[in-house]
């Protein structure tokens, strides 16, 4: 008989815990089930592609990735692709972009936009129709989230040792990476631009 009170307490775990198997797949299956709306910007100019990204997100959709290159069709052109949850049609977030081939003009622009709350999402490098090779970078401000300023470094160089001797010293200090690029500016040729983020994030 107690045989037979351990079994059947036994099966009522085993189905307790079945069941709470069941219920958390059924709670992953609803959560992936919700699909991602994309849209894909793309221009030669960074002016457009700001206005174009403040555009998309006034609906809803939110940064993903940024590349610049040569398409088939267009060129030259900064490729940005965002994305919100299908049924979004209301945004929080704002975006700025920089882009410049001097990296102590970038520097400047990153701290005072940082100012303003906005925050490095990323960034590449590609050739304008009237500014030769620039490093573009990507900032987004959360409309919802509090207003944290961040602090923001350059290291540019040409010389791999270089660069990690400026990044160790930046590094102890409190800085950390949180992009690079390679690209020709106009005062160091072909560069390695390194991004460093100090403070808080969003």
């Amino acid at each position: 008989m107690r045989n037979g009170k351990k079994l059947a307490v036994a099966l009522a775990v085993c189905a307790s815990a079945l069941a709470g198997v069941r219920a958390s797949a059924q709670n992953r299956d609803v959560t992936t089930a919700v699909g991602l709306d994309y849209r894909v910007v793309a221009t030669t100019k960074t002016s457009t592609m700001e206005r174009e990204m403040n555009q998309a997100a006034e609906s809803g959709f939110h940064f993903e990735a940024v590349m610049g290159g040569e398409t088939a069709f267009g060129g030259n052109e900064v490729v940005a692709v965002m994305s919100r949850p299908a049924g979004t049609s209301a945004g929080r977030f704002g975006y700025r972009l920089l882009a410049t081939n001097r990296t102590s003009t970038m520097e400047k622009e990153l701290r005072e936009a940082a100012g303003a709350g906005f925050h490095y999402r990323g960034q590449t490098v590609f050739t304008t129709a009237f500014g030769g090779d620039e490093v573009v970078c990507i900032l987004e401000r959360d409309g919802a989230a509090p207003n944290t300023r961040a602090d923001y470094k350059l290291v540019a160089t040409s010389k791999t040792g270089t660069l990690e001797k400026e990044l160790l010293q930046a590094g102890a200090a409190g800085y950390q990476v949180v992009g690079m690029t390679v690209g020709k500016t106009a005062l160091g040729g072909s560069e390695l631009v390194a991004i460093m983020r100090r403070g808080p994030t969003q």
